[in-house]
């Protein structure tokens, strides 16, 4: 989470993008599992 939180804090251009890098940060993993879950259900 650390290492995601650097990445989009990084690439941000705009100081909205970097108050959205928290919490892009925070649900991305979650996300990720959900939709790998979901294809793998089928």
């Amino acid at each position: 989470m650390i290492g995601a939180l650097a990445y989009f804090f990084q690439s941000a251009a705009t100081g909205r993008d970097r108050a959205l890098a928290a919490p892009k940060a925070v649900f991305w993993p979650a996300l990720l599992v959900y939709k790998v879950l979901k294809h793998l259900n089928g």
